[in-house]
């Protein structure tokens, strides 16, 4: 097939011998079947940012630093040079958490380097070797449900103990390959220390990702794990090989209103979200 625009310049490199396919475009990336030496790989072209739709990037960015001062202060007031290197580090932001990720355990894909915008990554398949289908168009036995959400959640625990947290999880990010699930779609990871919507963006990751197995274990449904952890995390109490149960006693304390209905309302727009991403995928 003809070679896109964006990934010339890896033939170029010889980072990319042959473009196969097209495997997917979304609304933040457009992804390629490509064949590296005797391996076939995935190359993901992140769209410019006036293409994106990524809703309230800036809530995601929260807390990432530059480690070059000119560079944050640029990005803090919005200049060109700024708006560039914003973008870089939105690129960049996937292919630094998958490296972290995959080194703490966590079942993501395997990175192999960003360059120019174009992320080059393993393609997950399943056991035949045809690309590993999304979670949201998987049945599930309730057993399967169980020991998926047991893995997930575990992902997750890894994924907190190195100071990130997904901030977009759910069924249409997950790939189920022959072991089990896989995480996909990185670049809003938000650093859990230092992104003041750290806490209510984990109870959606886990929330999410229990809503979509609740349909199969109905059990799971009442669990609390993302509360657990994030207690267990606050008191610096969590490492990988912390037991979870799913279970949390809630404080007894008054409820703050603001922040209750703060999460009523993201948990609205979330459902909104994720409405109208059942419909994009049935209609594509």
């Amino acid at each position: 097939m003809k070679i896109p625009k964006r990934i010339q310049p890896l033939v170029d490199e010889g980072l990319v011998d042959e473009v196969l396919r097209p495997l997917m475009s979304g609304k933040e990336a457009d992804v390629y079947v490509v064949r590296c030496g005797d391996d076939v790989r995935c190359a993901k072209i992140y769209k410019e940012a006036e293409k994106r739709s990524f809703k309230q990037a800036v809530l995601y960015r929260e807390g990432r630093k530059s480690r070059n001062s000119r560079r944050s202060r640029a990005m803090e007031k919005g200049s060109k040079f700024g708006r560039n290197e914003q973008e870089n580090s939105w690129q960049n932001a996937e292919v630094d958490a998958l490296f972290r990720l995959a080194n703490a355990g966590v079942r993501v894909p395997q990175p192999y380097g960003c360059f120019d915008g174009v992320l080059l990554m393993e393609l997950i398949t399943d056991d035949q070797g045809y690309v590993a289908p999304r979670l949201n168009d998987i049945t599930l036995t309730r057993e399967q449900a169980l020991e998926q959400h047991k893995s997930v959640m575990k992902d997750v625990q890894r994924m907190l103990c190195v100071g990130l947290i997904h901030g977009d999880l759910s069924e249409f990010n997950v790939l189920l390959d022959s072991k089990g699930p896989v995480i996909i779609d990185l670049p809003q990871a938000v650093d859990a220390a230092a992104n003041n919507n750290a806490k209510s963006m984990l109870e959606r990751d886990v929330n999410n990702m229990t809503r979509f197995y609740g349909q199969f274990a109905p059990e799971l449904l009442s669990s609390k794990y993302a509360k657990e952890m994030w207690a267990l995390f606050e008191s610096g109490k969590l490492n990988p090989e912390s037991e979870l149960t799913g279970e949390f006693k809630e404080s007894t304390k008054a409820a703050d209103v603001e922040s209750v209905l703060a999460e009523i309302e993201a948990a609205f727009d979330e459902e909104q979200e994720r409405k109208e991403r059942i419909r994009e995928a049935e209609e594509g």
